[in-house]
């Protein structure tokens, strides 16, 4: 039996809170009002902050080791076939309305990552921005794509704006306006239009914004540029989505409990770490043949029989051991494998900046991060500069450090500070709280409807 009152979530992928909350206040009218009845706060992200698998983690009270899912792309196995694309399917933990339909509730997911392939609800799905161009059914159930195609008369709903970073600003700036419109258009008319219980929807302009554009906005950016034609796309953005929030925020039902959040938050970026040049100037890494140039590290001639760990790119680095009896080749005797993580994360953490400065670097294993390890985690977890840079996949590099990026421009980082407000709750905190954390979410929002936090679950309900 379903208890308590209806709940809507707003999500917004990579809302920051030093902006939201802060440099860009002013553009949020809407969500300031919303604010100023409810309770608000920064919202701690998980390790990493990566809304694969942040947005599961949120929704089902559990950690990235539990899930086993520890960003987009993840190792199989021990094997040296590179990483794969996280899915649905991957998420085998239940979340907020997997419980609440076992109950008779309905939910109405709109763009919740990961949401490709669009599995069973009991209620509505439209699938996320991982939803690839030959997708055949991008809802659940499958009749529901028509009523969206007729929602937008004739225009196609935008999952994301594929290749973002190298279809160049104008076409990003236009797309982003025009994705967020027609996610916000379907959400209004779902939420009119279907007996829910739980709405919830994710949009990712925000997150593509700060990623293209946040080097025009911020003067402490090393490539701003003064007077650059996208000086003003933040405020811009902001503002057109602040108006979009409003005209949802209208058609909630006065007695629901409305959430507004994200899933991390984001920073300005000042380089990148090349993990994989690193790790052959310190003789970690080693090849069979010279490079011919810069090169995908999963295309790249290693020799295997010399070669102690590797790493991956992304918005942090992941760095993997190569361990005797565990990879097909490993060199490291198990005995040996703290002894050498230990001294992976001492040189990282000692590294400095091109500047010769102390950059900063934070590694955590994984095991002490936590409660759980499953599937096949990285050996470590590395923020290069806590965050400040990214780290660069591609090995061949001809400097430990660059400003540009293997996979296209790009102006922001993850960070850990999302946002979290609340309104609605009868005798809920109201005003700025503190200590919020991501996976709680989750079990709070179990807490209103009268279902317990699953059994495993680290989520607990700040309610």
């Amino acid at each position: 039996m379903i208890q308590g009152p209806r709940v809507a979530v707003i999500g917004l992928d990579c809302a920051a809170a030093p902006l939201v909350f802060g440099d860009l206040a002013s553009e949020m009218p809407n969500l300031h009002k919303l604010m100023s009845g409810g309770l608000h706060g920064e919202l701690d992200s998980i390790t990493p902050p990566i809304t694969v698998p942040a947005w599961a983690c949120s929704m089902s009270g559990t950690t990235p080791g539990q899930l086993g899912i520890y960003g987009f792309r993840n190792r199989k196995d021990h094997s040296y076939d590179g990483l794969s694309i996280a899915t649905s399917e991957s998420v085998t933990e239940p979340a907020v309305w997997d419980l609440l339909g076992r109950r008779g509730g309905r939910s109405v997911l709109l763009g919740v990552p990961p949401g490709y392939p669009p599995k069973p609800v009991e209620g509505w799905r439209v699938s996320c921005f991982l939803t690839p161009p030959s997708a055949k059914s991008y809802t659940h159930p499958v009749e529901l794509a028509a009523e969206i195609e007729e929602e937008l008369g004739g225009e196609p709903y935008l999952f994301d704006i594929p290749n973002f970073r190298e279809k160049g600003m104008e076409f990003v700036m236009q797309q982003l306006f025009a994705m967020t419109k027609r996610r916000f258009q379907v959400a209004r008319r779902l939420i009119v239009d279907k007996p829910w219980d739980f709405f919830m929807m994710v949009e990712m302009g925000l997150d593509r914004l700060q990623h293209v554009f946040w080097q025009c906005w911020d003067p402490g950016h090393p490539k701003y540029e003064p007077g650059n034609p996208f000086e003003s796309a933040f405020p811009e953005y902001f503002r057109y989505l602040d108006s979009e929030i409003g005209s949802l925020l209208e058609l909630i039902p006065d007695d629901a409990v409305t959430i507004v959040m994200s899933d991390h938050g984001a920073r300005r970026m000042e380089g990148g770490v090349c993990i994989n040049d690193w790790l052959m100037r310190e003789g970690y890494l080693r090849m069979s043949e010279p490079l011919s140039g810069v090169t995908p590290i999963a295309k790249a001639p290693i020799d295997w029989s010399r070669t102690v760990a590797w790493g991956d790119g992304g918005y942090y680095g992941r760095l993997f051991l190569n361990v005797r009896g565990r990879e097909p080749q490993g060199v490291i005797e198990p005995g040996r494998y703290e002894e050498v993580r230990d001294e992976l994360i001492a040189k990282l953490e000692a590294g400095t900046g091109p500047d010769g400065q102390p950059l900063g670097t934070r590694v955590f294993k994984p095991q002490e991060v936590y409660p759980d390890v499953r599937g096949v985690a990285p050996d470590l977890i590395v923020y290069f500069g806590d965050l400040r840079w990214r780290s660069v996949g591609t090995v061949g590099n001809p400097d430990i450090f660059t400003h540009e990026n293997d996979t296209g421009p790009d102006g922001a980082n993850h960070d850990r500070a999302g946002i979290f407000v609340m309104s609605g709750l009868p005798g809920q905190p109201t005003g700025r709280v503190e200590g919020l954390r991501l996976i709680d979410v989750g079990p709070t929002i179990m807490d209103l409807f009268g279902i317990e936090t699953p059994e495993g679950a680290v989520g607990r309900s700040f309610r």
